[in-house]
């Protein structure tokens, strides 16, 4: 009877320990990625930071696609970026890109510093993380356009999208801030009347 008890309770001690190790090889994931980058970050790299095995690692991820996609999540869930679909009440774009780049350079600023490294490496990732960094992008650019594809001709629609997904971008932000030393609310103004200029409202 006892041991009856007990194996349920051997059990989902089990898996609470494969879920604590899961993390831990996560979290060593994220300090790798945003400290010494992506391109540097082995699996033996991931196995030392964790304290595990190479063995270990490929029992939880089964490679660095599986890895990566973890990790993003990991840290997006606790970085949550601004939710671009409170953008979306704001009708003018003026107004709402003012909005956008205020909560967005500000998110960048905060997280400049993780965020770098693997921007740097962007390259050296899976195409599948580089796919949903592409598609998080998206989705800030086109709420922050919504509604104003119609305030340009059928031919510019396209650049208006391209240049939206230019000022959403860290790389501009970062270019903006720390390459051409402005400060936040200077960016801000700049990206403002970029993307409004696309659209003749321009000031």
């Amino acid at each position: 009877m006892r041991l009856t008890k007990s194996r349920p309770y051997r059990m989902r001690r089990r898996a609470e320990q494969v879920d604590e190790t899961r993390e831990r090889i996560t979290e060593a994931t994220v300090r790798l990625h945003t400290t010494v980058g992506p391109a540097r970050t082995s699996i033996a790299a991931v196995a030392e930071e964790a304290g595990v095995t190479r063995l270990t690692v490929y029992r939880h991820f089964t490679d660095l696609d599986a890895l990566f996609v973890a990790c993003r999540a990991h840290w997006v869930a606790r970085n949550p970026r601004p939710d671009p679909n409170a953008w979306l009440v704001i009708p003018d774009l003026e107004g709402r890109a003012r909005r956008a780049f205020g909560e967005l350079y500000a998110w960048y600023r905060d997280h400049a510093g993780e965020l770098y490294p693997i921007y740097r490496d962007a390259e050296s990732m899976p195409l599948s993380a580089r796919q949903a960094t592409a598609a998080g992008n998206r989705q800030l650019s086109d709420a922050l356009i919504a509604g104003h594809l119609g305030s340009v001709s059928e031919r510019d629609q396209p650049l208006l999208g391209a240049v939206a997904g230019l000022l959403v971008d860290f790389r501009t932000w970062r270019s903006l801030v720390v390459q051409e030393g402005l400060d936040e609310g200077a960016a801000v103004t700049t990206a403002v009347r970029l993307l409004c200029a696309m659209t003749g409202g321009g000031r």
